[in-house]
């Protein structure tokens, strides 16, 4: 491989001496179309990272999002149920003490209904 100085913009060209089909001729490419089509390479194998690292991104975002909503929403069914059994020993407590209260008293006392309703 030779190197040669364009005096003009100072870059070097290589010139391939290999020839790897067989059938074409030895390539010309300048240090700056290699550069180039590195840099395009770079640029669109960047530009893939980007929206697959911006993909990953939203997709944690959205986990979390939901992770939190779940936590949210079983910290609220937590305290439902709390409330739930706390309504239940009320009610029973209730009930019996209406319970008491109607043994206590004489208009609730069982009594012939036959006799009444003649």
């Amino acid at each position: 491989m030779e190197a040669e100085v364009d005096e003009e913009d100072g870059t070097f060209t290589n010139i391939s001496l290999a020839d790897d089909s067989g059938d074409s001729p030895a390539a010309l490419r300048s240090r700056q179309e290699d550069e180039y089509f590195a840099m395009n390479c770079d640029m669109d194998g960047d530009i893939e990272n980007q929206v697959e690292l911006e993909e990953k991104t939203r997709l944690i975002n959205q986990v979390l999002e939901l992770q939190h909503t779940l936590e949210d929403l079983s910290a609220r069914v937590d305290a439902v149920k709390e409330e739930n059994l706390k309504l239940k020993s009320e009610n029973q407590v209730l009930g019996q003490y209406i319970e008491n209260l109607m043994s206590a008293s004489s208009v609730f006392q069982t009594t012939d209904t036959k006799s009444k309703r003649k």
